[in-house]
């Protein structure tokens, strides 16, 4: 009897590496110059062999994590004949995806509704609802050589997300999947697959669960203190995963903490309005968006840039350093708009590190020229979180303090205290929805403050590191005729 082909996978040197590679399934995409510490699909065939490993049966170096393309892409064209959506323009595109994947994140199936048991809705958000749901067959991983058949993981549950209106399939349906494929998945959240509802005849993507929720619930539900090390480990993987989205060249455009979901690791979820970054905004009357994370040009209506979902990033790192909602106290309407293009920021809290505090005012410059790119913020994060430890380091005293100080902050919170605290005004609004804001002013830095002042007792500022003066007050306080003053003379400020 012939023998079957050995294992000849070797482990992927992750000190080294990272786990994926950069090379799109359903559309071409260049390398941005951003990603230095990201790898494109290797033409040297040494290192793939050395990253990879090498194929148990056709001998040639694998294409990703334990996976040979060519192989794999034959295997699943002999079974499209076993299978069909019953919509051709799906088929087409699992197909093709499944066709040009380089590694098990990249690929899709069709997957029949009948497979998923336990089916519990979650939450509806802008665009469509949530459930949680069994899939006991799970999801492949890697071609079993020995036994020669697929080796599928099983996660305790999966997430379906359906969106509204699907039923006759749309664009923004396969654009949303279709962002899965083409980003990095390390730290944004991984689609499996696509099913279909058969009583409301609406798709649904397969998508990874988040056990522990959204960055909001993850803050609230934690019994135990989650000091400053550990956020600035979790803030560094949340940047990385928006380096990803960025690298690719697209925005996120939909930013804000109820898309930051927490398993073990965060991850960026919802990539439903992920575009190109070069895209033209398409005439429309409003903008879509949580107010509270949208920056000021995007309020104005200007076109949404990698710099806005940095601002974006700002508010959230902000919101989880100093776990405040931000803006939970005031009603999300155009009087909040226009304070924000006046210079109002989310209070920091005492507990935040100065050089943290520093990075999330640069996030939210009203000049978009001012604030870091999404490499700049990983390379930050990463290196404090290196330092994190270092005794010798500016940053070790700061987490030292504000440790001490958050930890007497936490233990002194009640439960009742606790829910308090999540307690917003009935006008604070944090799912996404359609905005239309008119002449509001422009985007301006106060000329009237050289410092930033802590929220509560501050024992020091956070001076500005930025050329140009940073934003007002964090707290800047408006009267409703001075709103509607400001209103009335925006136009004069509109850019041309």
């Amino acid at each position: 009897m012939e023998n079957k082909p050995k294992w000849l996978w070797k482990n992927i040197i992750t000190d080294k590496y990272q786990k994926h590679v950069t090379i799109s399934t359903i559309d071409s995409t260049t390398e941005s110059e951003d990603a230095d510490e990201r790898i494109v699909y290797m033409e040297d065939l040494e290192k793939r062999k050395q990253v990879y490993g090498i194929c148990g049966e056709c001998n040639e170096p694998g294409t990703g994590e334990e996976w040979c393309q060519p192989c794999n892409a034959k295997r699943f064209k002999d079974n499209f004949k076993n299978w069909t959506s019953g919509n051709k323009d799906i088929d087409e595109f699992i197909q093709q995806s499944q066709l040009n994947s380089v590694y098990y994140k990249k690929y899709l199936e069709w997957i029949p509704f009948e497979k998923f048991q336990d089916i519990t809705y979650i939450a509806e958000g802008g665009f469509g609802k949530i459930y949680s749901a069994k899939w006991p067959e799970g999801h492949i991983e890697y071609w079993d050589i020995e036994n020669q058949k697929w080796h599928r993981r099983c996660w305790d549950k999966y997430a379906l997300k359906s969106l509204n209106n699907s039923s006759n399939i749309s664009s923004d349906f396969l654009n949303e999947i279709k962002s899965h494929l083409q980003i990095h998945l390390n730290d944004v959240v991984p689609c499996y697959g696509i099913t279909q509802n058969p009583n409301t005849k609406e798709y649904m993507m397969v998508l990874f669960y988040c056990n522990k929720g959204n960055l909001r619930n993850y803050l609230n539900k934690s019994e135990e203190y989650i000091d400053c090390k550990k956020k600035i480990y979790k803030l560094q993987e949340i940047a990385r995963g928006l380096l990803d989205i960025h690298i690719v060249e697209k925005v996120h455009k939909d930013f804000h903490s109820g898309n930051i979901l927490e398993s073990g690791g965060m991850f960026i979820s919802d990539l439903g309005m992920c575009q190109p970054a070069n895209k033209k905004p398409v005439k429309e009357e409003g903008i879509y968006g949580v107010l509270p994370y949208m920056a000021p040009e995007v309020l104005r209506g200007h076109q949404y840039t990698k710099a806005a979902d940095i601002y974006s990033f700002g508010i959230i790192m902000n919101e989880f350093l100093s776990e405040e909602i931000p803006y939970g106290d005031t009603s999300h309407d155009e009087f909040l708009a226009v304070k924000i293009c006046k210079g109002q920021r989310p209070k920091i809290s005492e507990d935040v590190p100065k050089l943290l505090a520093d990075l999330i005012v640069k996030c939210w410059d009203a000049g978009i020229e001012n604030r870091p790119t999404a490499k700049e913020l990983y390379q930050t994060l990463k290196k404090y979180y290196i330092e994190r430890d270092n005794e010798n380091s500016e940053l070790y005293s700061q987490l030292k303090e504000c440790n001490e100080i958050g930890k007497r902050k936490f233990e002194s919170r009640s439960s009742k205290d606790k829910s308090k605290n999540i307690q917003t005004h009935p006008q604070a609004i944090y799912t996404s929805r359609l905005l239309n804001f008119k002449n509001l002013p422009k985007p301006v830095n106060s000329s009237d403050l050289s410092s930033l002042q802590f929220n509560s007792d501050a024992k020091y500022a956070i001076q500005s590191t930025l050329a140009n003066p940073i934003s007002e007050c964090f707290d800047v306080q408006l009267s409703e005729s001075e709103l509607n003053e400001i209103c009335q003379d925006g136009e004069n400020n509109i850019e041309s």
